[in-house]
């Protein structure tokens, strides 16, 4: 069994031990489940919010207090929302999964078992749970996201170039879940070659990003590390915490986190959309090539290397703090204060983050991403501004509150 097969062997495993022993909030509880399975980044959080979206709309069909994200579906009673949630994650996970499909309708039989409900309530949740789930993924089954990788690297006849696959190429045409277009965000160029901003920032990289830097602290050294880690795991667990933290009823749980859902997945749309527009070069690749930029202030270095291997994806804007200006946006909209939060990182064994104010949660990721080597001080800035712009649209355009009439 290969690594990835076994690791997921054991994710599964874990979800059927669960059913008995967790009592979180139903949202929750199936959006860790969704995490724990995601595919590595980009693509695992479009599975998270399709899994979450799924739930959603499955227990907003049954207390109509906000618009449908696709279709308000007709209720039989007696019913169980907490089925409806389940269902509707476990049917999600089935599409997304198809290979372990088995794994998650066993455990969501072992998740009803568990649900202090009556039989025909049960079922007809786990119908209508599952009714929402199909919506969601034939609307989603040919948006674009796992198309074959059409990067066209830039040579010249015979000439050799990397050829490693390019992450998330096809992202720049994926149709957004609440965007207008993958453009809609898109930032202005980052700075002339030329520029006093592209000397400072180049070289703060240079100096604090390189694998062997003496300027980087240990606990620098620790956080560049911590940020390793990507895709869900990286910011669903901050939203978890929130909505048990604050309480929130199962419907408006399920809104909450979809918001958070199709906000970082349409930031990384918006954020790969940017990235293959202006294609800039990653730190590595420039430090490597500084004589050819023509600035006198930023000096070459032929064998630089980052604190870790550079992901396969143009530089501009960063990823990460795209993602982590999104996930602030939401979670700011739940007013404050906000309880001390907290994660910890597959790619920092051992080690726990914890923030009070999210000001502090925002730099931290831009910080990491310039100490890893892998952005520039004006990439980090703007991508967290980027990721703000997309939470606020996404949190005005859909989802919306329905009047008491409309819930009727």
């Amino acid at each position: 069994m290969n690594k990835h097969l076994s690791e997921l062997a054991c994710v599964l495993a874990s979800i059927m031990a669960c059913t008995v022993t967790c009592s979180a909030d139903t949202v929750t509880d199936w959006d860790d489940r969704a995490t724990a399975v995601a595919s590595p980044a980009a693509l695992g959080e479009r599975e998270v919010t399709i899994v979450d979206l799924a739930m959603f709309d499955a227990v907003n069909s049954i207390e109509r207090r906000y618009q449908p994200y696709l279709e308000q579906l007709p209720v039989r009673n007696p019913i169980s929302a907490d089925a409806v949630a389940a269902s509707a994650a476990a049917t999600a996970l089935a599409g997304l999964h198809p290979d372990d499909a088995a794994t998650f309708k066993a455990a969501l039989a072992e998740y009803l078992a568990h649900l202090d409900a009556a039989p025909e309530a049960l079922a007809n949740g786990a119908r209508l749970g599952e009714a929402a789930a199909r919506n969601i993924l034939d609307a989603r089954a040919n948006d674009g996201a796992t198309a074959v990788d059409p990067y066209r690297p830039k040579t010249t006849a015979g000439q050799y170039v990397p050829t490693a696959v390019m992450v998330c190429s096809t992202w720049s045409r994926l149709r957004p879940f609440a965007l207008a277009s993958p453009s809609q965000f898109r930032p202005g160029p980052p700075p002339s070659l030329k520029s006093r901003e592209w000397a400072a920032d180049y070289n703060e990289t240079k100096e604090f990003g390189s694998k062997t830097s003496t300027r980087r602290s240990a606990q620098q050294t620790e956080t560049a590390r911590f940020w390793l880690m990507t895709g869900p795991q990286a910011y669903h667990p901050l939203a978890r915490q929130i909505i048990a933290e604050r309480h929130l009823s199962l419907v408006d749980s399920a809104r909450f986190m979809a918001l958070f859902a199709v906000s970082l997945t349409d930031a990384y749309v918006a954020v790969f959309d940017a990235k293959y527009h202006y294609e800039f070069w990653r730190p590595v690749t420039a430090i490597r090539n500084a004589d050819l930029n023509d600035n006198p202030a930023t000096v070459r270095d032929p064998a630089w290397q980052a604190l870790d291997n550079t992901p396969m994806h143009p530089e501009y804007p960063c990823a990460h703090c795209i993602e982590s200006g999104a996930a602030r946006a939401v979670l700011d909209s739940l007013g404050q204060p906000l309880p001390e939060l907290s994660l910890t990182s597959p790619t920092a064994p051992g080690v726990t983050h914890h923030w009070s104010d999210l000001d502090d949660f925002t730099t931290e990721v831009a910080n990491a991403r310039v100490w890893a080597g892998f952005h520039y001080r004006f990439s980090a800035r703007v991508g967290t501004a980027v990721g703000r712009q997309v939470a606020e649209y996404v949190g005005n355009k859909v989802m919306q509150p329905v009047s008491r009439a409309a819930q009727r």
